[in-house]
């Protein structure tokens, strides 16, 4: 968007002081350069301000005709990128004031009347977070779908499962596929939960008290498609935690995008070797022509800090704040703003990665076979047999590392080691030993064997 900075005579406030604005404290105090991004939902809460000013008997039929002529001319500039502004406007809301007033002469001083900008910010803002919740959430159910996709297709895939990083039992890529659209459906569910919050009418507190005139915030509310009221009005203008709540909710799912990021950066390593991404998300070295850098994974997780900063910023802004409005509130947009356009990027970005992930199905199955990782499997065959699970542990334990001394797999030793260990042992064992044994037999919901992981896949595209 264009912006075009005019001059701009005197504040609207500006009857009660002696002296003007320094240009210093123009520049420092303005949040017009950055909350330009509210002109349409400050024109969407003005449109229902004034039905609602007409509705009651405060503004007659040709004022509403007027403002809401002058309030479209004024949306139809700035979706065309000519938004004129000035430093002496201050803020957004200004701005579109004076230049409603331009166009329509008194009906556009009439707008403000039973209002402050102090509630018409907090609408404004609570507007432009629903929209962007709602842009998040569609952006959320792309990048699980594209989840559930990979998921299906390696629903058979070995993989080693890890824990503390060392290989510990055999799942599939698809099992582990969807431990991460687990954590990608709670945060849309937090999301919709503090959607809720968002989505309250602080219009008609006015500056902290309420308004003399005899508003409609039912109508108002119900114009603007608000699922409530908020009910105290030294509140409903000053407090911003349900922005503070949305940071929490979007470093929540910056923090899920980082891990997931984490593992295929690792993935793509030589030494794991299980995946490999399209060279669109890579760049190379200015030095080294063989790499091929996982770049766009690791500054996800670079951002993730990004997420976290602002968070921890709203947090700070707020905790020293006395009822009722205060100008530090002002700087909750900048970082609100960001971290939306961070997560919106981020989201795009993973969902559109995800199906390019190229799957190196070999490597990731002899890595489960050298990280005996059947050993569980094993201990599990013996307890079935009658020996207790400690014991088992213990008989399990001396054969593993027999078998690491010798190179060897478990599946690879003779039947008269392995009895050696456990005369419970017989020829049925080498069934459980195999990676596909092992991963059949955690047969239930929630477990790795494929029939499962196919099944979870259909009920999370249902619920999806």
């Amino acid at each position: 968007m264009s912006q075009k900075e005019t001059r701009s005579p005197v504040q609207a406030w500006s009857g009660r002081f002696t002296e003007p604005v320094s240009e210093r404290v123009k520049r420092y105090t303005a949040s017009i350069p950055f909350d330009w991004r509210l002109v349409p939902f400050d024109i969407q809460g003005s449109l229902a301000h004034a039905a609602m000013l007409h509705q009651v008997g405060v503004l007659s039929a040709q004022d509403l005709m007027d403002i809401r002529r002058g309030l479209g001319e004024i949306l139809a500039a700035f979706e065309a990128g000519d938004f004129p502004w000035t430093l002496d406007d201050e803020d957004v809301h200004f701005t579109i004031e004076r230049a409603l007033t331009r166009k329509v002469g008194d009906a556009g001083k009439r707008l403000h009347t039973g209002r402050s900008r102090n509630d018409q910010v907090a609408t404004d803002v609570r507007l432009w977070l629903r929209d962007a919740i709602d842009r998040i959430q569609a952006l959320l159910r792309e990048a699980r779908a594209a989840l559930l996709d990979q998921a299906g297709r390696h629903a058979d895939t070995v993989m080693p499962g890890f824990t503390h990083l060392q290989a510990a039992q055999p799942v599939t890529f698809g099992h582990h596929l969807l431990a991460w659209h687990e954590m990608l459906a709670r945060d849309g569910e937090r999301l919709a939960d503090c959607r809720r919050r968002v989505n309250r009418l602080p219009l008609g507190a006015a500056a902290l008290a309420g308004t003399s005139f005899p508003i409609d915030r039912g109508f108002v509310a119900q114009e603007l498609g608000f699922e409530a009221l908020c009910e105290n009005s030294l509140d409903a203008v000053s407090d911003r935690d349900f922005a503070i709540e949305f940071l929490a909710a979007g470093a929540l799912i910056m923090t899920h995008l980082s891990r997931m990021s984490e593992e295929l950066v690792l993935w793509m390593t030589p030494r794991f070797g299980f995946i490999d991404l399209p060279d669109r998300f890579c760049t190379g070295s200015s030095i080294m022509p063989q790499k091929k850098n996982p770049d766009v994974p690791e500054l996800m997780r670079g951002k993730t800090g990004r997420m976290n900063g602002h968070l921890v910023a709203l947090l700070t802004l707020m905790k020293g704040q006395p009822l009722a409005y205060n100008k530090d509130n002002q700087e909750d947009k900048e970082p609100l703003f960001d971290a939306v356009d961070t997560l919106v990027d981020s989201l795009a970005i993973f969902a559109e990665m995800v199906p390019g992930i190229r799957v190196r199905a070999g490597a990731m199955r002899r890595a489960a076979i050298e990280g005996f990782a059947t050993a569980t499997d094993l201990a599990d065959y013996l307890v079935k047999k009658g020996l207790p699970f400690r014991e088992a542990h213990e008989a399990v334990a001396r054969a593993v590392r027999a078998a690491e001394e010798q190179g060897l797999d478990l599946a690879d030793l003779p039947l008269a080691t392995l009895q050696g260990f456990s005369p419970l042992v017989d020829e049925d064992v080498y069934a459980v030993l195999t990676l596909e044994g092992s991963l059949a037999a955690r047969d239930h919901i929630g477990g790795t064997a494929p029939a499962q992981v196919r099944a979870a896949v259909v009920r999370a595209r249902g619920r999806l």
